[in-house]
């Protein structure tokens, strides 16, 4: 028998599961009560082991849900215009997209300047929450001009909106103008990412051009850091 509290034992058997690739990242763990049984110990000793883990960052909790082996971060290329589908297509994941709100409002005078239209002229206003398997990863709130996009549906905005601005509409994209920003959350972000309020998140800003000059949506991100990172390759000036 092992000298080790039992909480380190249930962590060792659950780590070594995960190193032989018994589970893989993203699956779900064995529940609490399917743990408590196995080993024959308390709840209280399986959430140290839990705890443990999630500290080591090895696995990770969703609320209501349960526990998960840690994902590999999505690496966001700062240099590179792709969607969230795109940006995870290597990674064959399942994700998916909560639509929150999806309504059609009238442009106020800085809405209307950023969007380089009229104001009161009516726009798409659209707030979303992206999931990575059962993970809530970004939310993301956009607005789209309504004469540019007059038959965007909610459909649409469960998936990929560069899908449908590309292949369904036939629109060229050309550029997106981006600001990343550090913020702390807001309560509403808390409340959709179960972010940790005391930690500093990213918040991306952005606005989308087409080849031919318009303006087709100025959109607000906020990412959970914990699942992704940021990258750009700088050349030094010959």
């Amino acid at each position: 028998m092992s000298n080790k509290p039992m909480y380190r034992q249930i962590a060792d058997a659950l780590r070594d599961k995960i190193t032989t690739g018994e589970l893989k990242p993203g699956d779900a763990l064995p529940t609490e009560s399917s743990l408590q049984e196995a080993f024959g110990v308390s709840r209280v000793t399986v959430r140290q082991a839990l705890k443990r883990l999630t500290e080591e960052q090895i696995i990770e909790s969703i609320q209501g849900s349960g526990s998960y082996v840690k994902e590999e971060r999505v690496n966001y290329d700062i240099y590179q215009l792709t969607g969230f589908y795109e940006k995870l297509a290597d990674r064959n994941v399942d994700t998916h997209s909560d639509v929150k709100i999806f309504e059609v409002i009238k442009a106020d005078a800085r809405m209307a300047e950023t969007l380089n239209i009229k104001p009161e002229d009516k726009i798409w206003h659209v707030k979303r929450v992206r999931f990575i398997k059962q993970k809530p990863v970004n939310l993301e709130e956009t607005w789209m001009p309504l004469a540019m996009f007059a038959d965007l549906t909610w459909e649409v905005m469960e998936n990929s909106k560069y899908h449908y601005i590309e292949q369904i509409k036939k629109m060229a994209i050309d550029r997106s103008e981006q600001e990343l920003v550090p913020v702390m959350p807001s309560q509403e972000a808390i409340a959709a990412l179960a972010l940790d309020p005391a930690k500093p998140i990213l918040e991306k800003v952005s606005r989308g051009f087409l080849k031919d000059g318009r303006v087709f949506e100025y959109s607000r991100n906020v990412f959970n850091t914990d699942d992704y990172k940021f990258t750009l390759v700088a050349k030094r000036r010959q």
